[in-house]
């Protein structure tokens, strides 16, 4: 990734398509799509090589409106459908997911230009993401009992109401995990999906979509359609019982305020600045190798990637010195297989928002270590992986989120100014933290404001403990995936207090004021019994 080869001017090349992705496979995903037979057409492109990959089929505010009513018909069967029959819906897709993975592989590198370890993690997360809640949905959705208000003379039950048709609006940045993950939980809960996935990566959605349909999911439970938020998002939020997106916090702002005037619940993952704090008792080469695991993957196109890095000024020199050199090492290409560390950029604005991020900021008088060029030699959207210092407040990228292969690395002297440089963004969705002391660095991560923070990790770490709940704090986001808050939210509990023998009025021959020192007494009773 030297100079001389970043400004070689050379035509834009990538690999062919791969065999998977054919006409036939393709017909058969945008046929999913709920729209009119003489629909409009939208044609996306293959980050890879910037030539056309497919056209899709544009849905109209009438068409969405036809999907809810038939998804509102379908989801009355669906949630009458017994918890097992559910279950076993997901682990038959769950294994054709596995199964079939190629295919979803090819599919989300040709979308979305990303390598193939990378989108490997997407299958891997749809596995244990449809496994965790076909087995656990009954721990949390069947009937509970609660403690009544008077022991033994007040019978009360939790129960668990699906919300109804839930809208799930899904970024372009991880196309399978994002679309599926999400939607696994609604209708494992009892849900209809309508969809919206990110244009440009509407065929890795609907890929998941057939499968689940493929599984055994029952017609119109799981709809998609594709167009612009401005022409159809009005209509997916006006008839959702439920929203759930996904995207930037400018977007997100809007959802929470028109879902508010709905008075219906809204879960929001939105963006972040993501710190990462090297303590000066870290493992200076794993901690480097952490660093390039945080920064680059999906080449930085990941809401709980790392873009600022603070450093203890002991071990500055070295840790720099480790991690630049990594960085210098890493393969930058397109290519089918595993061979590549870093892929593509996906979009042209987003490729724009890398290079005017990093250019101001070395206008500014940043010193760029490894990266810094965009690699055209290689691809229409590649940009190199990108190490900064010297970066200061009046520069764009500095509490601006790039969302790409660019970090800035700060140096700190002591533990409680890294909290505070670590927590000073209006974002908090994801941190970490590195020491060689577990114990020590469990105490700073609790004092870092975000949703999730890894110890001695990146990211995996927190977003694979599926049974936690994961999500941002701030202007990072509401609501919660994963665990038991990703499947509550799709629920509306209902509480059945049944009554027996006597209440909280007195009986016919008991005074009121009787009755008054009757109750006082069994409280203080029960308050020294331990009853909770």
């Amino acid at each position: 990734m030297t100079t001389e080869q970043a400004t070689r001017p050379t035509t834009p090349r990538g690999p062919a398509l791969p065999g998977s992705i054919t006409p036939t496979l393709l017909r058969r995903l945008t046929a999913r799509v709920s729209a009119a037979p003489d629909a409009a057409q939208v044609t996306t492109s293959a980050p890879y090589t910037g030539l056309p990959l497919a056209d899709l089929p544009v849905s109209t505010p009438n068409d969405v409106e036809a999907a809810f009513a038939r998804a509102r018909v379908a989801q009355k069967a669906w949630a009458a459908t017994p918890l097992s029959e559910r279950k076993g819906v997901l682990l038959r897709y769950h294994d054709l997911v596995l199964a079939r993975q190629d295919e979803a592989l090819d599919l989300m590198q040709a979308e979305n230009g990303k390598t193939r370890r990378d989108a490997f993690l997407e299958v891997v997360d749809i596995g244990v993401t449809s496994r965790y809640y076909a087995r656990n949905a009954a721990k949390y959705l069947s009937p509970q009992r609660r403690r009544g208000a008077i022991p033994l003379l007040t019978h009360t039950t939790e129960l668990r109401h699906p919300k109804g048709v839930v809208t799930v609006i899904s970024p372009w940045n991880y196309p399978l995990s994002m679309a599926a993950s999400d939607t696994i939980a609604a209708l494992m809960a009892g849900n209809a999906v309508v969809q919206k996935p990110d244009t440009q990566t509407a065929l890795t959605a609907l890929w998941s979509m057939d499968l689940m349909y493929e599984a055994g999911l029952p017609r119109d439970v799981w709809q998609m359609v594709i167009g612009r938020g401005s022409s159809i998002g009005t209509p997916l939020m006006d008839n959702a019982d439920y929203m759930m997106f996904t995207g930037s916090t400018a977007s997100g702002r809007k959802i929470a305020s028109d879902a508010g005037k709905r008075l219906i619940g809204a879960s929001l993952e939105l963006g972040g600045k993501n710190p990462m704090i090297v303590l000066d008792d870290a493992d200076i080469e794993k901690a480097a190798e952490g660093a390039v695991a945080a920064c680059f993957p999906s080449a930085g196109q990941l809401c709980v990637s790392v873009e600022r890095l603070y450093v203890a000024e002991s071990i500055r020199d070295e840790f720099v010195a480790a991690f630049t050199a990594r960085a210098h090492k890493l393969t930058i290409g397109a290519a089918y297989d595993y061979s590549m560390d870093v892929g593509s950029l996906t979009t042209p604005a987003q490729l724009k928002t890398v290079t005017e991020h990093v250019d101001d900021a070395v206008a500014k008088g940043a010193t760029v270590l490894a990266g810094g060029t965009a690699r055209p030699d290689l691809g229409p959207l590649f940009y190199e992986p990108t190490i900064l210092t010297d970066v200061t407040p009046d520069m764009t990228l500095y509490d601006h989120e790039t969302f790409g292969p660019v970090v800035s690395i700060y140096t700190y002297r002591d533990v409680d100014e890294a909290v505070a440089l670590a927590n000073a963004t209006s974002y908090g969705l994801n941190a970490s933290v590195w020491s060689r002391n577990g114990a020590r660095g469990r105490a700073v991560a609790a004092r870092v404001h975000a949703g999730t923070v890894n110890v001695n990790e990146a990211f995996a770490a927190a977003w694979g403990s599926i049974d936690a709940p994961m999500g941002g704090m701030g202007d990072s986001g509401l609501g919660r995936r994963h665990g038991a808050d990703g499947i509550l939210k799709y629920t509306e509990p209902q509480t059945i207090a049944h009554q027996r023998i006597q209440g909280f009025t007195p009986p016919a021959r008991i005074s009121p004021e009787t009755w008054a020192v009757l109750l006082t007494g069994a409280l203080r009773l029960l308050k020294s019994a331990g009853v909770r």
